[in-house]
């Protein structure tokens, strides 16, 4: 007969790895090693920048003095064909942020990649982010957790743009936008009712552009 007792030690290692939980603590984005620096590059080319950067930090034995190399973006909800759509939006178009101990040999490859303007400063003078602007741009690690988890909404359509009903009891009616409220996920359209302007609160889903 086989002894299916289990040793009180047994008992304690079950529960240990059971209740064991990440405590490692989380680094602000300031806080990690070098200074946040804001290269100017063509807009439009930012992937390919930050590849190109990537590159030559590799190939040129950088990676002591450059750690990270980031397009900051956000997550935003918008409507196409009638659904809602998550997708990632450059948060400043034709800038790339650098964590980096600024030195003459990083700053001259890193200026002179293809598709770059330069630092964002005069001269060799580039200016690095205070705590302030990092955070607001890339805001601590809880803000870009809550980025994550709730997009921000931006609908394809305009205060003052003319619109179509799709549903409820003023379907296929037209009418123009007055009112977006994001919070609600809600528009109030002007439609034409009897001769009269008449306000009509509907959902973002309940219009299309026309």
């Amino acid at each position: 007969m086989l002894d299916d007792t289990v040793t009180t030690d047994e008992v304690n290692l079950e529960v240990s790895e059971e209740t064991i939980e990440d405590t490692t603590p989380s680094v602000h984005p300031y806080d990690l090693p070098g200074e946040w620096f804001v290269l100017n590059a063509q807009s439009g080319h930012e992937k390919k920048v930050k590849a190109n950067l990537e590159n030559i930090v590799k190939n040129t034995n950088l990676d002591d003095s450059v750690f990270e190399i980031v397009i900051p973006t956000d997550e935003v909800v918008e409507i196409r064909n009638g659904k809602k759509v998550t997708v990632e939006k450059k948060t400043f178009p034709g800038y790339i942020l650098v964590r980096m101990d600024m030195n003459d040999k990083a700053w001259y490859e890193l200026r002179n990649a293809p598709s770059v303007i330069g630092f964002v400063g005069s001269g060799k003078s580039a200016i690095a982010l205070s705590r302030r602007e990092v955070e607001r741009i890339l805001g601590t690690n809880e803000d870009i957790e809550v980025k994550k988890d709730s997009p921000k909404f931006k609908p394809d359509f305009e205060v003052g743009e003319t619109v179509r009903v799709t549903n409820g009891p003023f379907a296929d009616f037209n009418g123009s936008i007055e009112e977006i409220n994001l919070d609600q996920s809600k528009v109030t359209v002007l439609v034409n009712i009897f001769g009269r302007e008449t306000p009509v609160e509907l959902g973002f889903l309940d219009i299309v552009k026309n």
